[in-house]
């Protein structure tokens, strides 16, 4: 195998801009899209306020779906968006707080917010805060590094694949970088 490159020491990069909550709307934005399509919608929702950011969660609220559709947002993203940026408002997600809760604390808050998921919340704790022992067993791109570091002949199941990351403690992010990058060797 040749050389991972080196941990980036997150956060950096496009993710280490704006607010928090633009960083996690950016996410919603992004998944499950192929990268072009998604920065397309995204700059469309970027250009729907003043400025050359993601609207905040005020603007968010007070933009009508009918924006966010039209800039090609789904209606399931729209909803997420809008249920974070409501929550935010309402304090009941307290995006400004995140440096002291722990990751648990936070994944269970983001989780809260309709259409976030896991594994949502742990790209945040990795990419956005620079958390150094988050492990996202679930995600395919993992389980795939675990099968070929390991030489099995089929992805690991997401148990299984906890089991193995707890000699990665408290690292398991570095872990999952180089994971990501043994399948970008595959």
């Amino acid at each position: 195998m040749s050389r991972v490159t080196a941990y980036p020491g997150f956060p950096h990069g496009v993710l280490a801009r704006g607010s928090h909550f633009q960083a996690i709307a950016r996410s919603v934005t992004f998944q499950q899209l192929a990268g072009a399509a998604a920065r397309t919608i995204y700059g469309r929702v970027c250009e729907l306020t003043p400025g050359e950011r993601f609207p905040t969660a005020s603007e968010c609220l007070s933009l009508p779906d009918e924006a966010f559709r039209g800039a090609g947002l789904s209606a399931a993203k729209t909803r997420a968006i809008k249920d974070l940026a409501g929550k935010c408002a309402d304090g009941s997600v307290r995006l400004r707080a995140v440096g002291r809760m722990s990751d648990a604390e936070i994944v269970e808050m983001l989780t809260a917010v309709w259409g976030i998921g896991e594994w949502t919340a742990q790209m945040f704790l990795i990419f956005r805060l620079g958390r150094l022992d988050v492990m996202p067993a679930g995600d395919l791109g993992v389980r795939e590094g675990v099968r070929i570091l390991d030489g099995l002949a089929e992805r690991p199941a997401q148990k299984a694949v906890l089991e193995r990351a707890e000699a990665w403690r408290p690292l398991r992010s570095v872990a999952t970088w180089v994971l990501y990058r043994l399948c970008d060797e595959s």
